[in-house]
């Protein structure tokens, strides 16, 4: 009985917690909804405008990221947010920031590229169609952007990563930068790397980014090294196209890609 007491104290407390917890996203971030016809559904879309957005009438970069629910505020975010709104506003950044929601249940198909045997997935194309043809178009004309390869960005960590690095390549005439971070090559590593092969030029710019303390062995590394080097027999490496970061200790959480979100952006420039 008492055993039962406190775990129904605890979960009250919990609860009480949840509701009580406020919204840490600033007042740049919006949010509002979009039909995703290639998707078969709505998706929620967060947007950061810059400080002086609304004082000026020069035009922006746009960085497209993934896994919105966990870029601006600890009140959606699953186990800390990247606090995206507070580092650009510490920078007085340029840019502005499209968050797209994942689709919960379905992250995993819309964030994979190919269908793995074990896990499924596979709808990443489906997903970045509705960013190129649907989404960005919106953005460009309701926000005065900069539409340009050079300054449109894609971004995300985990899935996110694998399937920012997939959109450069198939929609190389759009992406000209990526912010890749801790991508799960892994789960479609023979998929990806071929097609990787078959490219035969390259001219995005990209950061990598992944801890060395990811998983139970070192695949993480060696798979980000492994890309890296077939990109660089690809195009000469004094372009300076490629910057890789490996963090001694980082692991596979938000406070890793948190902590390395502005060096990324700082050095791709937006």
């Amino acid at each position: 009985m008492i055993r039962r007491l406190h775990l129904l104290l605890v979960l009250l407390f919990t609860f009480t917690n949840t509701i009580a917890q406020k919204s840490t996203a600033s007042k740049q971030v919006s949010s509002f909804t979009v039909e995703a016809p290639q998707l078969h559904s709505n998706k929620k879309i967060w947007v950061y405008l810059p400080e002086n957005y609304l004082t000026t009438k020069k035009k922006f970069s746009v960085i497209y990221m993934h896994d919105a629910q966990n870029l601006f505020d600890t009140k959606t975010s699953y186990s800390g947010e990247w606090n995206i709104d507070e580092k650009l506003d510490s920078l007085h950044a340029q840019v502005i920031v499209v968050g797209i929601e994942h689709g919960n249940e379905k992250r995993l198909e819309e964030l994979t590229p190919y269908k793995n045997e074990k896990y499924g997935g596979g709808k990443a194309d489906d997903y970045l169609e509705f960013i190129v043809k649907t989404l960005k178009p919106q953005i460009d004309k309701t926000y005065r952007t900069k539409p340009q390869k050079k300054n449109t960005l894609i971004m995300g960590s985990s899935l996110g990563g694998l399937t920012s690095y997939y959109a450069t390549l198939k929609y190389p005439e759009v992406f000209g930068k990526a912010g890749v971070f801790s991508p799960a090559f892994w789960i479609n590593r023979k998929e990806i790397f071929e097609l990787e092969q078959k490219i035969k030029k390259q001219k995005t710019k990209y950061y990598f980014l992944c801890g060395d303390k990811e998983g139970d062995d070192d695949s993480m590394v060696s798979d980000l090294n492994n890309m890296e080097h077939l990109i660089n027999t690809k195009r000469c490496y004094c372009l300076n196209l490629n910057e890789k970061k490996i963090v001694k200790g980082g692991q596979h959480n938000e406070k890793l890609w948190r902590d390395g979100f502005v060096k990324a952006i700082l050095w791709l420039g937006y």
